[in-house]
């Protein structure tokens, strides 16, 4: 990996270009002058841009070539930088910082996600923005045929493998974590933590002596304080209350109308003072009690035990005859709906992107309507949040989906997040499982999943908090999401404010994870113990038939006139791949006919198969016999007995059901039947003699 400082982009704070491979990209960060005074948050945003040339390609559709909207990779991409850097900025900054990742190269093997958080790192360290960095990433995969760790795996290692790590962080501790895995044991994610941090410290030596030798001046941003009136005004009025409102076993409801209580305080008391200043002090002394009574006294908010999950309710089904198959998922407050759909090949989603193209069978979609937390607000587009939370649900149950060969059906769930405090990711992971396993689907085993927050002061005074609401998430310092069934971890995600965590800790809050988890897990295998046995009646029906390479021309015909019309007649929805593989979607009536129709074309007739066939026309020479749907064969008048047959409309008639034998196929691929070899005496059974004046066998 290298580094290069140019005057590339020499109107940004701060850029640097990071080649990794033929993989480049380029970061620039921004410091604005403009500062949003009056909000309660950190104004950075991390922009991650692809570009279709990267990879050599022209990209979009037949009218459109110029990159829209950034494709659910790249959302996925940014959100993982910014977690990585937020934390180590100053939280009470309210100068907006704009992050741009500009993917200008892109090789087949190497990912730009590792080099553009290297690249973010350098370019904040070496500005003039104030920024507690470098941090640095490593990205670990192991395939299953390998338990080995592989360092900075490639694409096609990644496709193939079952445990994809990337993980953050600097100085023995970590920052950041997403992970997907094929059900990974406990010991074994921990042990590839420690393989991750000496990775990352290699990397984190070469930043830091980069840093070193441009020694960047910071700026000041003069950052407010509060005032000894505020400070005052928040001990006399806001203080005696916090108990009332911040206790009163609601969680964040409370914190928030102790907040409106503080905003109408500055109104009457102190308008002229900056309100992201006094904001800012409330959430300070706020998170401060948050602590202390977790850490000291082992409260909560809401009266619980730090170990202790919220009430739990699960249910499989019961919701509408239509849907193929529901999930619903109550812990505490949080309630989630996940509907299942199952579909042929031809619903899959193809993804395009500078990577390349990709088809997506399993899909999962998450909704977070405002009213979900008692709010109003835009409804319509998901927001980067999200497609993030999606995206996690996805990668934690895509490990035990099984495979195309097993079940060969398109699937797709969509989360309805209606009502939330607190890790709706996870009820989204708990609510899916039920809703494949009540669809019928064979997942693999149930998973659940569950959040463990952090309350901590000093590396040995600190409290991990499991099941975490919102007061919670919003003061505390951890939010560690762990998904996984009976058997191991499935899905990981770290999010966290302090500037990296002890891995000692994150092992802890593993062991507290899988703890909680089986509890929620009990809970889901109550409510149904395996998935059903059949799919869900509303479901199409699939069937997976095989069929000869060289046959696809014939079956798909000139322009798909063959395909489409075996489609329409059967109400069916045909797939077929380049390997043969053909899917049939359908009602199972349709599903049956088409797969008769194509098996029969794709039929090598061979001397010696036996049918039953329908006489279909009679010639003075013998009868034509249908032995599949479009393929006939003559029976000539010799073949109908062991002995003469006058008149072929002695023996049969157009209509009749007989059975015959393949005596032989000629040079131009003409079928010839026989009923005698099939059966000696179906004459003699239909009554038919032997002429008057003598037996005369036929040969």
């Amino acid at each position: 990996m290298t580094a290069m400082f140019t005057d590339l982009a020499d109107q940004a704070t701060g850029s640097v270009i990071i080649k990794y491979g033929e993989t480049v990209v380029l970061v620039t960060v921004v410091l604005s002058p403009k500062t949003k005074e009056d909000s309660d948050y950190f104004p950075l945003t991390v922009e991650y841009e692809e570009r279709y040339y990267a990879a050599g390609k022209i990209g979009g559709g037949r009218y459109q070539k110029r990159e829209g909207r950034p494709s659910e990779e790249a959302i996925l991409s940014g959100r993982i930088i910014d977690r990585t850097i937020r934390p180590l900025f100053d939280s009470a900054i309210r100068n907006e910082i704009q992050v741009i990742i500009t993917v200008l190269s892109l090789d087949e093997n190497n990912d730009p996600d590792v080099p553009a958080i290297i690249g973010a790192s350098l370019a904040l360290a070496t500005s003039s923005i104030p920024w507690n960095g470098p941090v640095s990433a490593v990205r670990l995969g192991q395939l299953a045929t390998d338990k080995n760790l592989i360092i900075n795996p490639t694409y096609q290692e990644r496709t193939a493998g079952v445990f994809d790590l990337l993980v953050c962080g600097d100085n023995g501790k970590i920052n950041m974590i997403e992970a997907e895995g094929g059900e990974i044991p406990e010991q074994q994610v921990k042990d590839a933590f420690r393989v991750a941090l000496g990775e990352i410290e290699k990397i984190q030596t070469w930043q830091k002596k980069i840093v070193a030798e441009i020694s960047p001046i910071k700026v000041n941003l003069n950052l407010p304080t509060a005032t000894a009136e505020t400070i005052q005004l928040f001990a006399e009025n806001i203080e005696p209350k916090i108990e009332e409102f911040l206790f009163a076993g609601t969680g964040k409801k409370s914190a928030d109308g102790l907040k409106e209580d503080w905003l109408k305080l500055r109104e009457e008391k102190m308008p002229e003072t900056n309100l992201g200043a006094w904001l800012g002090f409330f959430e300070d002394k706020i998170n401060i009690v948050v602590h202390q009574e977790a850490i000291e006294k082992k409260r909560r908010a809401d009266g619980r035990a730090l170990d202790e999950i919220r009430p739990l309710f699960a249910q499989a089904g019961g919701f509408s005859s239509v849907i193929h198959g529901a999930g619903l998922f109550y812990r505490g407050a949080t309630h989630v709906l996940t509907t299942l759909t199952l579909s042929g090949p031809k619903s899959a989603q193809l993804i395009e992107n500078m990577e390349g193209e990709r088809t997506q069978y399993f899909i999962h979609h998450y909704n977070f309507p405002p009213f979900s937390v008692g709010e109003t607000g835009r409804v319509g587009n998901p927001s980067r949040r999200s497609i993030g939370h999606g995206a996690l649900a996805e990668k934690s149950l895509r490990g035990v989906i099984p495979s195309r060969e097993v079940f060969p059906y398109t699937i797709r769930l969509v989360s309805e997040v209606f009502a939330s405090n607190g890790s709706s990711s996870m009820g989204s992971v708990c609510a899916s499982t039920l809703a494949l396993m009540d669809g019928g689907v064979p997942i693999k085993n149930p998973v659940a999943g569950i959040s463990i927050g952090l309350m901590y002061q000093a590396d040995k005074n600190y409290e991990l908090i499991t099941d975490i609401q919102g007061v919670e998430d919003h003061y505390g310092d951890m939010d560690f999401k762990v998904a996984g069934t009976r058997e191991g971890i499935t899905g990981l995600q770290l999010d966290i404010k302090m500037g990296g965590i002890p891995v000692e800790i994150l092992d802890q809050a593993l062991d507290r994870a899988r703890s909680a988890r089986e509890q929620i897990l009990g809970k889901i295998v109550e409510a149904l113990p395996a998935p059903r046995a059949e799919i869900n009646s509303a479901a199409p029906k699939i069937i997976k038939i095989t069929i000869p390479i060289d046959k696809i021309g014939s079956v798909i015909g000139p322009g798909g006139k063959v395909i489409q019309k075996i489609s329409a007649e059967t109400e069916s929805e045909i797939e077929i791949e380049d390997d043969g593989s053909v899917y049939i979607t359908g009602k199972i009536e349709g599903v049956g006919e088409a797969k008769q129709i194509i098996e029969e074309m794709c039929h090598e007739y061979q001397a010696g198969e036996r049918f039953e066939g329908e006489v279909t026309r009679l010639m003075d020479f013998g009868a034509f016999v249908r032995i599949g749907k479009e393929v006939e064969g003559l029976v000539h008048v010799s073949e109908i007995a062991p002995f003469r047959v006058e008149k072929i409309s002695d023996a049969v008639k157009i209509g009749d059901r007989v059975p015959v034998i393949i005596k032989e196929i000629d040079e131009k691929n003409r079928i010839n039947l026989s009923i005698k070899q099939a059966d000696p005496d179906w004459a003699r059974n239909k009554g038919i003699n032997p002429p008057k004046n003598g037996f005369h066998p036929r040969n």
